[in-house]
This record gives structure tokens, sequence and C-alpha cells, in this order.
């Protein structure tokens, strides 16, 4: 489980990166396995009245990219971590504060994907995030490929 340094040192980044921070953008919780990021659905609100496509996107973006970056820094590596591709599904519309939970997926391990970015510089990894419902349902999935690319 990561010191409380590296989840304020993440949450500084993502407050530095100026579109990433007017997204209000908190971490909920992180595990060592599964990281949660929030945001308040009033700004990220469409003209429905519920939360719009690319704000869903871009927290399980960031939910996966911190994630990534967690594991490669509590594996004391220095290397910059880059989304390689993703997909989306939008399943159910979301009018409550967004919520974003990443989690490894495929068959990647955090053992396999540290041990190939020592021998070989790089490694990816697949992740998955969901943003749940009240209700316990989905209403938006992700997968993606992560790349880390050691400096």
């Amino acid at each position: 489980m990561p010191h409380a340094d590296a989840l304020q040192r993440l949450l500084h980044h993502y407050q530095s990166m100026p579109p990433v921070a007017s997204m209000g953008i908190a971490i909920a919780g992180y595990d060592g396995q599964a990281l949660r990021l929030t945001a308040p659905l009033d700004r990220h609100v469409n003209d429905k009245g519920c939360a719009f496509g690319g704000s869903l996107a871009s927290i399980m973006t960031l939910a996966c990219w911190g994630l990534v970056s967690l594991q490669v820094e509590a594996a004391g590596i220095e290397a910059d971590v880059f989304v390689a591709d993703s997909q989306v599904r939008y399943l159910a519309p979301l009018f409550g504060d967004l919520e974003a939970i990443a989690r490894l997926g495929g068959d990647s391990t955090w053992p396999g994907f540290v041990a190939t970015l020592r021998q070989r510089g790089r490694a990816r990894a697949h992740l998955t995030a969901t943003v749940p419902l009240a209700d316990g349902r989905v209403a938006t999935d992700f997968t993606a490929r992560f790349v880390a690319i050691a400096k």
C-alpha cells in the first residue's frame, strides 16, 4: 500500500494539468489494487442534466493512469506512463457525482509488469475502470492498454 505522500504527489500531478484541474478530481481510495477517483457532477453536467460522456472517459483514463503511476513509483522506477489505446461503453446515464474505479485487467500482473519494465525499459498493462450508479449497476465501463517507458 502506498504511503500518503505518493497519493498526495499523484493528486498534485492531476492538479498541475489545466484540463484536469478544472475537473475537481479527488482521490477517494487506494488499496494497492484499485484506485478510486471522484469528481462533482456540477462540473461535468451535459445538456440533459447527466454526466458528460467526455468527462466519464476522462476520469476513467485518469484513474487507470494513476493506478499504473502508483505501481511504478512503488517499484522505485522512474518512468513516464501513457495510455496506448482504450474503449469506452456508455451503458446508462449518470445523474450523480462521478466515481471511477480502476483495476488491473486481462492477464496482466503487477509483478510481471514491473519485471518487464526493469528488463526492457518499457512495459504494458491492460486495465479496466467502471463508473458505478447509485443502485450498483454500471453507468460506464472502460478497457485500456497503458504503457510505461523508463526515463
